[in-house]
């Protein structure tokens, strides 16, 4: 028997089984595809995906792949800019640049290597899940291998249904979708380009222009998109041929310039399903909420999904904590990724306005006063951290530069941290136990950010978000019961890694 199944090998499942493989346990993915997809999807991903993929060994194949992008303007009909999102390529405190370029099969093919690297897990593609039955302590998982039709069981303590916008796993959870509001038909088409042309710029534009919507991305090497909005009248069969497409984009680029890699009519949603567990299956990535693309946060969704479920899978498996705490995965989650999709909504409803009264009123009020757009960083709803008493527990964390140069999460690994002033990591090596790295505050960043939280030590999940603070010694064991209330238990507790 499987630890875990996962269903859907995209980006989630193949983050999440990653994670999970990191963590020691077995994992059963199975992929109904045959290989990657080469449709266009995900091209960018932020600082946080960066920290994940560091987690999981995946840094040495992305360094040719990715390149840092500098962020988004928002423009009128007339060429008036109404919002910049400046994304600095400069390091940050997440120890990488904002923002990413990414091509996503290059992605995807990074991730399963690393996959196949790892002996635990077992990658099936072109076997469909059809049907899944509950038992006491696992779940039996039916599929047909789709090479030879041949139908199989396999069995798994926990599913995880990463299967996409039309899940099965949803489907058979019973879960509804709370629909958020926004559903548009966009044409994306992506390009290979011949020859530069540094003069379509760097930044991502949206053209919010009634006429038609549109939006261009300099993407990874030398791709481009542009993404245009489908009008009322247009013919969805003759809007995605080479013709009307070179035509509509004829003031940006031609065929002398660059080839038609491919091109695809999507509609964009705006939904998140209501409930995300129900009993052993669980559900992340598309087939727990979709977006518009406007704040490029689709692909960067459900990698805080699996991050966020990985270690909290692990630790239930374990025997470390109760079944419950993965009840807290959704009320987490839910009004994090909820922030992220109501502000790609009213994105959305800057960039499709096409009402002329509804232009010009954008147009005055965003134009006599140029809107310089800072990225959120929602906290966590409420769950497996001290929450709202504490103020910044939930907060993602910074992640620190060590005096010899390494990054503090490649010194972690995917665990819990305590790190605590130097007076302080004695009594905090004494109280912890193996599955949490003490470390000392012993740089002037580290010490200056637990100054700003008036602590003297700050736990941080496996996922780097905050889960509490001890602002004095006495604090110390208070915070580390509620983080393990199973733990406790142990006669004599298990000696943690100090540093």
């Amino acid at each position: 028997m499987y630890d875990v199944a996962i269903v859907g090998c995209g980006p989630t499942g193949a983050v999440l089984a990653n994670l999970l493989a990191e963590c020691g346990h077995s994992v059963l993915v199975l992929e109904r595809e045959a290989g990657i997809l080469q449709l266009p999807r995900a091209i960018r991903f932020d600082a946080e995906c960066m920290r994940v993929f560091q987690s999981i060994g995946l840094l040495q194949r992305l360094s040719e792949q990715v390149s840092a992008a500098p962020g988004m303007k928002f423009v009128n009909a007339a060429g008036e800019l109404l919002i910049e999102w400046q994304r600095p390529v400069a390091l940050g405190s997440h120890g990488w640049s904002a923002c990413y370029r990414v091509h996503q099969p290059d992605l995807e093919h990074a991730l399963r290597e690393r996959l196949q690297e790892r002996p635990g897990v077992q990658l099936l593609t072109r076997h469909d899940v059809f049907a899944l039955t509950e038992h006491a302590d696992h779940v039996a998982l039916s599929y047909e291998n789709m090479r030879n039709g041949e139908l199989l069981t396999s069995r798994a303590r926990y599913v995880i249904g990463c299967d996409g916008a039309r899940s099965l796993v949803r489907r058979l959870m019973g879960s509804a979708l709370e629909d958020l509001q926004l559903h548009e038909r966009w044409l994306v088409i992506d390009f290979m380009l011949k020859r530069p042309l540094p003069e379509l710029g760097d930044y991502s534009i949206q053209y919010c222009d009634p006429q038609r919507p549109s939006t261009y991305i300099c993407g990874a090497g030398q791709r481009r998109r542009w993404e245009v909005m489908v009008m009322p009248g247009d013919d969805l069969a003759q809007i995605n041929t080479p013709e009307w497409i070179w035509a509509c984009l004829s003031r940006w680029i031609g065929p002398a310039d660059a080839e038609i890699e491919r091109s695809a009519v999507y509609m964009f949603h705006s939904v998140v399903a209501q409930q995300w567990r129900r009993g052993r299956l669980l559900i992340a990535g598309d087939a727990a909420h979709q977006t518009p693309p406007f704040m490029g946060q689709g692909m960067a969704a459900g990698i805080r999904d699996a991050a966020n479920l990985a270690w909290k899978l692990r630790a239930v498996l374990a025997g470390e904590a109760d079944d419950a705490l993965l009840d807290s995965y959704a009320s987490e989650r839910i009004p994090h990724v909820r922030e992220f999709i109501e502000g790609a909504v009213r994105f959305g409803d800057i960039i499709q306005a096409t009402d002329s009264e509804a232009v010009a009123a954008r147009d005055a009020s965003l134009s006599c006063a140029i809107e310089n757009f800072r990225t959120p960083e929602p906290a966590l709803g409420p769950g497996a951290h001290d929450g709202a008493p504490e103020g910044v527990a939930g907060q993602v964390t910074p992640q620190f530069r060590l005096a010899d140069g390494s990054l503090m999460d490649d010194v972690t690994g995917y665990r819990y941290l305590l790190l605590c002033r130097l007076e302080t990591l004695a009594l905090a090596c004494d109280l912890a136990d193996a599955s949490v790295s003490c470390r000392a505050a012993d740089d002037p960043a580290m010490r200056a950010w637990l100054d700003s939280l008036g602590a003297c030590a700050a736990l941080i999940r496996p996922d780097r978000y905050l889960h509490g603070l001890a602002h004095t010694e006495t604090d110390l064991e208070p915070l580390l019961l509620r983080a393990f209330p199973l733990t406790p238990g142990n006669s004599e507790p298990l000696r943690s890694n100090c540093a």
